[in-house]
């Protein structure tokens, strides 16, 4: 991760990391129970790498997903990812994933026919997993069948996730005390 550097940020949902190099943003971290944890995340990922104050671009990549979480339906399309280090089925399936409006959902097996088949959900929903730039590419809003929250593993989880969609105005078929 030469050459890459992050900054700490503040929103609705806690303090969010984010990661930049010189062809756009590689990474978001969720937040941690601290600013502090989310700082020792981002390094335990990524290697010792510089914190600094991001620039232009990067701030208004921040300065978007603050709105969203502040309740703001920013799709964040204009956000410039750098995922030349990801898979190229994990890109496909993070293209339609931010084609995903604020407030709507798909599940895994819609993305899985948009790529090829059905059969192919399991697939789309470990490429989620290990989606690098969460909110920018919306993991939260795609679902598991019968509109069931699914896996979600950022920190707090399920949690999170319907935390996130509800700051959206999302429907999710979520019954209380069975993830909480």
């Amino acid at each position: 991760m030469t050459g890459h550097t992050f900054a700490i940020f503040d929103t609705a949902i806690g303090h969010c990391g984010i990661l930049w190099g010189p062809r756009g943003i590689n990474g978001v971290q969720l937040p941690m129970a601290s600013e502090d944890k989310t700082r020792t995340r981002i390094r335990q990922r990524h290697g010792d790498i510089a914190e600094a104050e991001p620039p232009a671009e990067v701030q208004g990549a921040i300065d978007g997903i603050v709105e969203l979480l502040a309740g703001k339906p920013n799709d964040l399309a204009g956000v410039v990812l750098d995922l030349d280090a990801v898979p190229e089925f994990h890109r496909g399936v993070y293209e339609i994933a931010r084609g995903i409006p604020p407030g709507k959902t798909l599940t895994y097996g819609d993305i899985a026919k948009r790529l090829g088949g059905v059969e192919l959900s399991r697939d789309v929903g470990q490429a989620l997993g290990r989606n690098p730039c969460p909110i920018v590419v919306p993991c939260h809003r795609v679902l598991a069948a019968g509109g069931k929250p699914g896996g979600f593993s950022a920190n707090g989880g399920v949690v999170t996730k319907l935390k996130m969609l509800a700051i959206e105005g999302a429907a999710v078929n979520h019954t209380p005390g069975l993830f909480d």
